[in-house]
């Protein structure tokens, strides 16, 4: 199976990179992420189960109920490397067909996607299993840098 890991730090905004080819696409965009185009992307006929994880940004984080958005920052290329490794170990460890993975930069306002995850495999307990780990790896090896604001405030948090 092909192994072309495509990254798309260019900042164009498009969520995944139209014009790679491969079974696995990484991107680190400003522009919006669509979780159906990361579905559409990991359909495949040999797929038993495709999952889709969206990593939103909600109204509250600990000790905060007020939330208003959250601001993220990252050097794409550095960031792309680190899911690329990521991308492989999984790759390597379960049955996959197809993976997709996306990360916001820039200023996110509630509800809207951060980061999302799609993998597609034979059977359901692969899938899962390899969604989970990615979505657990990427957040503890990235590194990417979160500002949450509220009214009255900022601070940075749970960098990498």
């Amino acid at each position: 199976m092909s192994r072309e890991l495509v990254g798309n730090g260019s900042g164009d905004g498009s969520s995944l990179p139209h014009e790679a080819v491969g079974h696995h696409r990484i991107a680190v965009s400003g522009g919006a992420i669509d979780p159906a185009e990361h579905l559409g992307f990991v359909a495949d006929p040999a797929a038993g189960c495709s999952i889709v994880f969206t990593g939103t940004v909600r109204d509250h984080a600990p000790g905060k109920s007020d939330v208003t958005h959250l601001e993220y920052e990252a050097y794409a290329g550095v960031v792309e490397a680190k899911m690329a490794e990521v991308v492989a170990e999984t790759a390597d460890r379960w049955p996959i067909l197809r993976i997709a993975v996306s990360h916001r930069t820039g200023s996110l306002h509630v509800g809207e996607p951060a980061v999302v995850v799609a993998v597609s495999a034979p059977h359901r307990a692969e899938c899962f299993a390899a969604a989970r780990y990615l979505i657990d790896e990427i957040k503890a090896r990235a590194p990417i840098w979160k500002k949450e604001h509220w009214p009255g405030g900022a601070e940075w948090v749970e960098g990498a």
